[in-house]
């Protein structure tokens, strides 16, 4: 035999040497517990994952098991896992520990086997379907308390059954820092719940002021968002004591939360008005997501087990709709894609976990309900943006209103909208039989003062008549331009003799105004004036021919006068008579 055979021989077999004492050393690996010892919280154990889920215990201590840390995902494969922590009480005096199985919630079942020399000497099974062993459960942590006798060694197998993805830690403590561990732990979520509830509260009371669809599903997706974080992080089984199978269809929420998502993406970028191939990709993740809503009313466990596969989809067909919004410059495209990479970004980072594809920490364990927060602030800016946007359409459609009622010089009503207004009061008042009168008005000679002293100098002394129009106008009277220089008013609740009195008012308000023109010339005007009641037998059009008709008498007994309708004043005399 060759040099370089034995040579050979020699290196395999340094080799083999190395790996039987790795390996003797990994299986007789203990952690050791002292009186100074309060907490272990990171520490190495071993786990086997029992895929027939039925193995007895005798068998499963025979098993080979995987060197991991204290906290492991497995993802929906292993169902049925088993831990197992060798121990030794390095002391000369009994220890009592307490192990902690924090997320025992959201388990089927949660065991804890001890055994000494290979021998089973205690077993506790927790059944989360079964109140009578809830005596180890405390807020939704299962606690076991073990003893150890002086050097003693001690293996505890830790057997944990979910219902859909397998993940858990577990941590030993003293009796005080066991104490501590389970007061508090909860905060950080109840934070996140009280947050989300606020913005429920506050969408919900804009979707009743404003009907806007957009804060209905966006309360909605709070909501769904804000049960399923306070059911999958434990809070829910802090207060209200739910646990097991009895909490389970709760998590349709984890369903019904990107649906709502989706349609509030839908509504707010119009989609099916104006972006044809997204519409139709989100209706596509929709339509999913509602199948697999259905399928958990029918077997929720069958369809948790798909849902993070799901959720990786509908990720990343709203990101890539998002970033083609963005592309197409759509104004709040841009903020979406923001709190969606967020919530992208931390779900993604959960979906992995679940999936057993990425380390146990608190970022990937809890990512779906840091992601769900981020999202929602995001969301809540864009809510606020698109009520300023709103807002500032209303405005801008209420001046485009304003600028189409009114006169562009005097800013008061004009003729059209006068008509609109006028038919509205007269109807009104027909029905209470109030009186009412019309007044009619125009400047006399006005095209002399154009010619004289410039368009510029007319269209002052029509902006000055429109005030002083407006002066001796009531509140609950309209005023209007009626024509070049001609104006209308409507008198509610005014007999003819008191419209008569007002038109007079107005007349001598106007002839003591004095204009004065760029020549440093002081010049006045005049208005003729004509006055008619309504009556309601007639429409509101016989009122206005009729002071019409009393203007253009004004004007051919002189002008700078106000006359009556003689209809009017024929119907008082045949009355008092």
């Amino acid at each position: 035999m060759g040099r370089a055979t034995w040579m050979g021989l020699l290196t395999l077999g340094a080799l083999l040497l190395i790996c039987v004492t790795f390996t003797t050393k990994a299986a007789t690996a203990e952690i050791s517990w002292q009186d100074n010892t309060t907490s272990l919280t990171d520490f190495p154990m071993s786990y086997f994952v029992d895929t027939s889920e039925n193995m007895p215990f005798t068998e499963v201590t025979q098993q080979t098991f995987i060197d991991s840390s204290n906290r492991v995902s497995l993802g929906t494969a292993a169902i049925k896992t088993w831990a197992k922590i060798p121990l030794v009480n390095t002391s000369d005096s009994p220890q009592t520990l307490y192990l902690h199985h924090p997320y025992a919630y959201h388990n089927r079942q949660v065991g804890l086997y001890e055994t000494v020399d290979g021998q089973e000497i205690q077993r506790r099974i927790l059944d989360l379907d079964d109140p009578s062993t809830y005596g180890w459960l405390y807020g939704g942590a299962a606690v076991f308390e073990v003893t150890l006798a002086p050097l003693q060694k001690k293996t505890l197998y830790v057997e944990s059954v979910s219902f859909s993805h397998q993940w858990f830690s577990i941590d030993l403590y003293n009796k005080e820092q066991s104490q501590r561990a389970l007061l508090g732990s909860f905060t950080d979520i109840a934070v996140m719940v009280g947050m989300l509830l606020a913005l429920i509260i506050y969408n919900l009371l804009l979707f009743m002021y404003s009907r806007q669809r957009d804060n209905l599903f966006y309360a909605c997706y709070l909501i769904s968002g804000g049960i399923w974080i306070a059911l999958s992080y434990g809070l829910v089984a802090e207060v209200f004591a739910f646990y097991g199978s009895a909490s389970l269809y709760w998590h349709l929420t984890l369903m019904t939360m990107p649906i709502f998502l989706i349609l509030f993406m839908m509504d707010i970028f119009e989609t099916r008005q104006h972006y044809r191939f997204e519409h139709y990709a989100l209706v596509f993740v929709l339509a999913l997501l509602v199948a697999e809503f259905c399928y958990g009313v029918v077997d929720i466990i069958g369809a948790l087990r798909y849902s993070s596969s799901l959720a990786a989809l509908m990720m990343l067909t709203t990101l890539s709709v998002t970033i083609s919004l963005v592309i197409k410059r759509h104004p709040i495209a841009k903020y979406f894609l923001l709190g969606h990479c967020l919530f992208v970004g931390f779900s993604g980072l959960a979906v992995m976990f679940y999936k057993g594809r990425a380390e146990f920490s608190y970022l990937s364990s809890h990512g779906v309900g840091v992601g769900i927060m981020l999202e929602a602030l995001v969301l809540a800016l864009i809510i606020a943006y698109r009520i300023r946007l709103l807002e500032e359409i209303k405005a801008s459609q209420e001046e485009l209103k304003y600028q189409a009622a009114t006169d562009s010089l005097t800013h008061l009503f004009n003729r059209r909208h006068f008509h609109k207004e006028a038919q509205r009061i007269y109807m009104q008042a027909s029905v209470t039989q109030q009186p009412m009168a019309v007044i009619i008005c125009d400047i006399d000679l006005f095209k002399r003062v154009n010619d004289k002293y410039g368009h510029l100098m007319g269209d002052q002394v029509i902006i000055d008549i429109a005030t002083t129009l407006k002066q001796h106008a009531r509140k609950c009277d309209i005023v209007a331009r009626y024509g070049g220089e001609e104006f209308i008013m409507l008198l509610h609740d005014v007999s003819l003799t008191e419209a008569h009195q007002c038109a007079e008012r107005i007349r001598s308000a106007v002839a003591e105004l004095s204009f004065m023109a760029e020549t440093q010339e002081v010049f006045t005007v005049t208005l003729s004036l004509g006055v008619a009641a309504v009556d309601f037998a007639h429409p509101l059009e016989h009122a206005i021919k009729l002071a019409d008709d009393a203007l253009y008498r004004a004007k051919h007994q002189g002008r700078n006068n106000v006359q009556s309708s003689e209809i009017n004043l024929l119907e008082i005399q045949e009355g008092i008579n």
